[in-house]
């Protein structure tokens, strides 16, 4: 089956969510005066990150809403379990000043948009929301590469599900084998993505040249290597060179 469209990874994948989260909370940190109350920059990134993917997992859960989980992030992070959500949500919002000033795409992102702008279709499948994900690729000057936007907190399903990849085909009006998934997480993006029955892309940026890649799946290091890929397309033949 020819792939005919590309399905989407945003953060860290076209967007250089880790290193705009870095910056942007450094930022806030100082504007806070807590600069010094986590030991150093580094370590107060590595606990932020930390506590984003816990509470993450327990949005992708169904424990927490998208808006409970923001407020769990910063109770957390400021050690104050029973600080209210006015107060969560206006925290939040400051750093979200200083994150959305450091926003910057990947510089392989835009070239390899344009290589495939006239022979694939676009979309993305995001495990955000709607609400933060369309203003941010609007900012980016992205929004109108892609068809459609499916994002997990309207949608109900977050990647792995395959629900969520299938609706997002849905969405494209395409089967399953005629689309591909790009991301930069393996278990979640392209390993969802392959059982659900697309082509899974996984971008692997910055591990080890030599790794381990489940069957069906592609690792490509960065996204100039994408086109090659998606022209060659040997899910059902021989590996992958490009793994």
């Amino acid at each position: 089956m020819t792939v005919r469209a590309v399905l989407w990874d945003i953060d860290d994948t076209l967007f250089d969510y880790t290193g705009s989260d870095r910056s942007g909370l450094a930022g806030h940190l100082e504007a806070e005066g807590l600069s010094a109350a986590y030991g150093s920059a580094a370590q107060a990134l590595a606990l932020w990150r930390e506590i984003t993917e816990r509470q993450w997992a327990r949005f992708e859960a169904g424990a927490v809403d998208f808006q409970g989980q923001r407020r769990d992030r910063v109770r957390e992070f400021l050690r104050e379990p029973v600080l209210g959500d006015a107060a969560a949500d206006a925290w939040f919002d400051r750093y979200v000043a200083h994150y959305r000033a450091a926003w910057a795409l990947f510089p392989d992102a835009l070239p390899a948009l344009d290589a495939l702008a006239a022979s694939h279709r676009h979309g993305v499948l995001s495990n955000s929301s709607y609400a933060n994900q369309d203003p941010k690729l609007r900012a980016l000057g992205l929004r109108d590469r892609f068809e459609v936007l499916v994002c997990a907190a309207e949608l109900g399903l977050a990647k792995p599900d395959a629900g969520s990849f299938r609706a997002a085909c849905e969405a494209l009006g395409l089967p399953p084998g005629e689309v591909a998934y790009v991301g930069d997480r393996l278990d979640v993006d392209a390993e969802g993505a392959r059982d659900a029955g697309l082509l899974g892309v996984w971008l692997d940026r910055e591990g080890p040249a030599e790794a381990v890649v489940p069957g069906g799946v592609h690792r490509i290091r960065g996204l100039a290597e994408l086109p090659g890929v998606l022209a060659m397309d040997t899910r059902f033949g021989a590996g992958s060179p490009f793994r």
